[in-house]
């Protein structure tokens, strides 16, 4: 088999290597695809909050890759990967599979790091994976259960949540459990009141050094003002996890925090099989990503392309799900050009903003870096950024209608548990329908810095995939 008939392998089917391989199929790639991941499902990553808190179902937030293609160019192989050897071109399976490859895509992303702490990766619920949310969720409901037929000192420990990091992942969580825990608990007759949710922070403020440091007062102001205040400690380095226990530093003294659940969100180390990668140090960053060129190529082996957590540019790009998807498009459009014996070009991320969960249906947007848009219709916003994100139609369409239905009918309170009355169910669809055109508009304004790396990979019914065929007309 010669080079320009061996099949392109992409490494990882998170939003680099899914959605290079839903654009290839779109584009009608000329050479087979083969995508490999261990896991059975696509994870949308942004929505797992939604999932552990029931706003969205398993079957929306993690779609089956056997689902997503109806493309027969594509062979999605369910596997851990052993080794790739960049030289010969080979990657190999543990299953004992072997492929050899023309172009190789990686989208490894990244794995959890534990810093070396005593006892940090065997106590702590990591929040990467469905399986994370529902181990995750399991765990709380039982805490709660089991605090409601404690003593006073065991039904603290059982109430208290103890959260690592202070970065985005950290803080969503945190609001999200503050409204979330109030109301399972209030259900089983519990005193809300009761329940403590505590961020450590290694740094000073929260959102150090992060894409969204600017939006640090309204997540400020929005932690304190949910059901449950959360408390923040600054300053402050984790020095031990244990079953029921967690040791921390703080001005030279170490303490204790007694909780019986210890939710780490604290840093991404670099995937194993990217530190096995036979690169140089001076073609790797100080973390040991893998420096690519503008192409998103590595300067050495250019039939391989690296994006997302892998990659690293010369003005490096924040490791978000807006930035891996967008690389994602580009490497897919550059492996076609190359199929077309046309040469690559440079790839354009454009940012357009942020998005945060600040609690069961409250969220900012924050578009451009400019406008911020809080409360109900920051949510509305970021669930319908992320839903005309999900990787193709049909199951966009799904996701769409169920969120829909439930913002109307069963729409998650703080305050209430009451039933819906004819006249709440109409201020409901009024609060709706004027969020809706917010949204609409949010998402108009979103799409605008790059629409054309927002086109479905299937034919489209949502407001701004029909900005994106009036451009092509208009083109």
């Amino acid at each position: 088999m010669d080079e320009t008939t061996l099949p392109t392998v992409i490494l990882g089917a998170g939003f680099t290597g899914l959605f290079a391989t839903l654009h290839l199929c779109h584009r009608r790639y000329p050479h087979h695809i083969v995508l490999i991941d261990r896991a059975e499902r696509f994870v949308f990553k942004p929505l797992l909050y939604e999932l552990l808190s029931g706003e969205m179902t398993d079957t929306q937030v993690q779609p089956r890759y056997a689902e997503l293609f109806e493309c027969d160019s594509v062979t999605f192989v369910q596997d851990d990967i052993a080794t790739i050897d960049l030289e010969t071109r080979t990657v190999k399976l543990t299953s004992g599979l072997c492929y050899r490859y023309g172009n190789l895509v990686l989208g490894l992303g990244s794995v959890p790091t534990y810093f070396d702490i005593l006892g940090a990766e065997a106590h702590t619920f990591a929040f990467r994976t469905g399986e994370d949310a529902i181990a995750l969720r399991r765990q709380l409901r039982d805490c709660l259960q089991r605090a409601t037929q404690a003593d006073v000192e065991q039904r603290q420990t059982l109430l208290t949540i103890a959260i690592v990091g202070a970065g985005p992942a950290g803080l969503e969580m945190a609001a999200t459990l503050a409204d979330l825990l109030p109301k399972w608990y209030d259900r089983l007759h519990g005193d809300p009141k009761d329940i403590r949710i505590v961020v450590l922070n290694r740094s000073h403020e929260i959102l150090k050094d992060d894409i969204n440091g600017h939006l640090r007062e309204i997540v400020q102001t929005a932690l304190q003002t949910r059901k449950v205040s959360v408390e923040i400690i600054q300053g402050v380095a984790v020095k031990a996890v244990l079953p029921d226990a967690l040791k921390y530093e703080q001005n030279h003294e170490i303490k204790v925090l007694q909780t019986a659940t210890v939710i780490w969100t604290a840093g991404n180390g670099l995937h194993p099989l990217v530190q096995q990668l036979a690169i140089s140090d001076e073609n790797r960053d100080r973390t040991g990503r893998l420096r690519v060129v503008p192409t998103l190529q590595l300067p050495d082996f250019p039939e391989v392309f690296v994006g997302g957590d892998c990659a690293v540019l010369e003005k490096p790009l924040p490791a978000t799900a807006q930035v891996a998807y967008q690389q994602g498009a580009a490497i897919a459009h550059n492996l076609y050009e190359i199929a077309q014996g046309q040469p690559p070009k440079p790839a354009t991320v454009a940012l357009r903003g942020t998005l945060m969960k600040l609690g069961l249906g409250e969220s900012v947007a924050n578009l451009f870096d400019r406008v911020p848009i809080t409360g109900r219709a920051g949510h509305l916003v970021r669930h319908g950024t992320y839903l005309e994100l999900l990787p193709v139609y049909v199951h966009n369409f799904k996701a769409t209608v169920g969120w829909l239905t439930d913002e109307i009918f069963q729409r998650p309170s703080r305050t209430s548990l009451k039933p819906l009355t004819s006249m709440r169910l109409l201020q409901r669809v009024g609060d709706v329908a004027a969020a809706i055109v917010v949204m609409s508009s949010g998402l108009l304004l979103w799409r605008a810095a790059q629409p054309t790396q927002f086109e479905q990979t299937l034919r489209s019914t949502q407001l701004p995939a029909l900005l994106d065929r009036l451009q092509h007309k208009q083109g």
